[in-house]
């Protein structure tokens, strides 16, 4: 199942689509049904949807079935009809019918890179967005040194390409430049209108690798995020490394050596989802 995990983040400066392209990844991927679609749905706070920025990362999880969304996307197991029907020769070979996604979309504001630096930590890729009408801006470089640090791999992308004022090809050459890559490799695509966005799942597929480690090991996690809720109490956000916890279980905080006991775990769907165990796969 390992295989099957694609953890990534979304990052960019500030006001360059990265909250807009997430909605078109949860509509996509059917996590959130369409009546209860809104802008911007990953920012959950009163203030950012006031003012209409991210301020807090939020994870979610996703399902995405890239054979349904894309022709030229072929399943390997599929071996017999392989060898009735050959795929042509540009279609993609991909191991499996189905990914899991587990996305983070972060902050672009320059106040909030610490969101952005404890996000990287736990992922193993990064959408590298930029606006097609305002180019790399400084957060654009200042969020991909962050990323190249954490050694993740990067999928550069120019969004907003609907707009009247966009200029794709030269903000795609900056891009090229700012990676040292051709810039035939820099997707295009549009979080307003969604084009683009299935291809750009299909390379996260294809780009990003699966997350290591063993889930017969002892648990190990990383904890990327907190908050507090009056009812269940202190809420960690984790990136399991090795091992499973279920719920019950008493695990060590090793930063304080404190031991408490599990009364829940779950992930996000981005509302939180309880499930019976949490593990690595």
């Amino acid at each position: 199942m390992a295989y099957q995990i694609r953890n990534f983040v979304i990052i960019a400066h500030i006001d360059h689509g990265k909250s807009t392209l997430a909605d078109r990844f949860l509509e996509l991927t059917h996590t959130i049904e369409g009546r209860k679609m809104r802008e911007q749905v990953l920012d959950a706070m009163d203030l950012e949807r006031e003012r209409g920025i991210t301020i807090k990362m939020q994870p979610v999880r996703m399902l995405w079935h890239p054979q349904i969304q894309n022709s030229k996307i072929k399943v390997q197991n599929d071996n017999e009809k392989f060898k009735i029907n050959p795929p042509e020769a540009d279609t993609k070979i991909l191991p499996f019918d189905f990914y899991i996604f587990n996305l983070i979309d972060t902050p672009g504001h320059v106040d909030f890179t610490y969101e952005v630096s404890r996000a990287l930590a736990a992922v193993e890729g990064a959408v590298l967005l930029v606006d097609a009408a305002q180019g790399v801006q400084a957060q654009t470089i200042a969020n991909l040194h962050l990323a190249e640090k954490e050694e993740l791999a990067i999928i550069p992308v120019v969004n907003k390409i609907d707009l009247p004022n966009a200029d794709s090809k030269g903000t795609a050459d900056e891009l090229a430049a700012l990676l040292g890559i051709d810039p035939a490799e820099v997707l295009f695509v549009s979080g307003k209108t969604g084009a683009g966005v299935p291809a750009l799942l299909d390379r996260i597929i294809e780009a990003v690798p699966g997350p290591k480690g063993n889930t017969r090991e002892p648990l190990r996690a990383l904890i990327f995020d907190s908050q507090f809720d009056p009812y269940k109490g202190v809420i960690v956000y984790v990136r399991i490394v090795s091992g499973s916890v279920r719920k019950g279980e008493r695990i060590r905080m090793l930063s304080v050596s404190k031991v408490s006991e599990v009364l829940e775990v779950g992930y996000f769907t981005p509302e939180r989802r309880e499930t019976e165990r949490l593990a690595r796969l």
